[in-house]
């Protein structure tokens, strides 16, 4: 096990064009029946495929750019993308009601309109369309979970995986603060301005302690991810999914592939008990926990992040 400290690594990158790391435009794919993802590239595609899988409603564009062209510059084709029901991919079907979630986080059975697994399918359905029999994944929160249910289903198709700010599907594990779960419920707004000013006041609520992000960050973030579309109905099928999860504890342990395992210490929204139970579930794997790391990914980790992602991939 390892940990970073505040302030004693990484710096700042600005989001500014880089003509060493060739970028797409956002493009999209075909990956299964009724689901289409939006998705963009970086870097040389003769690297090392490296996939990044997002969190709970969020679209790619909250994987930062900055982030990802360090990334690239490590020697990875870095793909990030819309999971279904965010920002420009599919949106799908099946009434999700509050109650229904609520019924589900008290462990009270629930039908979920589709699963982890069928999230863990469109990222595969992603790297076919690509021609990438298998690659580097690499996944926060609710991504962490889906880059989880790839390796248990397909391990092949995985050759390092990164799981950071997530959890096994364990309930006693990887608990959120109880002060969150109105936040997660509450209503966001559907004008520009409503929704970006609840989104700065979530961020900061998530966020690092030991890291925090400049509120005109946050709100930029917020006014793109609105301007890219919003899906308030998709983000409670997503929350369902998750609240339905099985517990991967005991198929982690099947895992052979070089595992890294992120978590900050500051982590209001998945507690680190998650993250400490899912290194200890994968023989062999790192677990890197942060003091002052949230729910976020600050820019001051983002050169740490990126090359404890190559040393992972480096193990295979």
């Amino acid at each position: 096990m390892s940990s970073v400290t505040p302030g004693t690594t990484g710096s700042t990158v600005p989001d500014e064009p880089d003509a060493r790391v060739p970028e797409s435009g956002e493009l999209f794919a075909p990956v299964g029946p009724g689901v289409e993802l939006c998705y963009q590239t970086f870097g040389d595609p003769d690297g090392d495929p490296l996939l990044l899988v997002m969190g709970l409603g969020g679209p790619m564009t909250w994987w930062p750019t900055s982030l990802c062209r360090l990334l690239a510059e490590q020697g990875f084709f870095v793909i990030r993308f819309d999971n279904r029901d965010t920002g420009r991919s599919s949106r799908l079907t099946g009434r999700v009601t509050r109650s229904m979630v609520v019924r589900a986080f008290l462990g009270r059975p629930v039908r979920a309109p589709y699963t982890l697994d069928d999230l863990a399918a469109d990222a595969f359905g992603l790297l076919d369309h690509l021609g990438l029999p298998a690659a580097h994944v690499f996944g926060v929160s609710m991504g962490g979970m889906i880059v989880q249910t790839m390796a248990i289903t397909a391990p092949e198709r995985v050759r390092s995986m990164t799981t950071m700010m997530s959890t096994t599907g364990k309930r006693t594990v990887g608990w959120q603060h109880p002060a969150l779960f109105p936040m997660l419920l509450a209503p966001r707004g559907t004008e520009r301005e409503v929704y970006v000013e609840a989104s700065v006041r979530g961020s900061s609520r998530i966020g690092s302690p030991g890291y925090p992000e400049p509120e005109e960050s946050a709100r930029r973030r917020a006014e793109e991810t609105f301007d890219r579309g919003l899906n308030p109905a998709g983000v409670l099928r997503q929350m369902l999914a998750i609240l339905t999860q099985p517990d991967r504890s005991a198929r982690l342990r099947s895992l052979r592939m070089p595992v890294l395992v992120v978590h900050g210490l500051a982590d209001k929204m998945v507690h680190v008990s998650g993250g400490r139970a899912t290194s200890r579930s994968v023989p062999g794997s790192e677990l890197l926990l942060v003091h002052g790391l949230g729910h976020d990914l600050p820019t001051e980790l983002h050169e740490t992040l990126a090359r404890a992602v190559r040393r992972t991939a480096d193990r295979t």
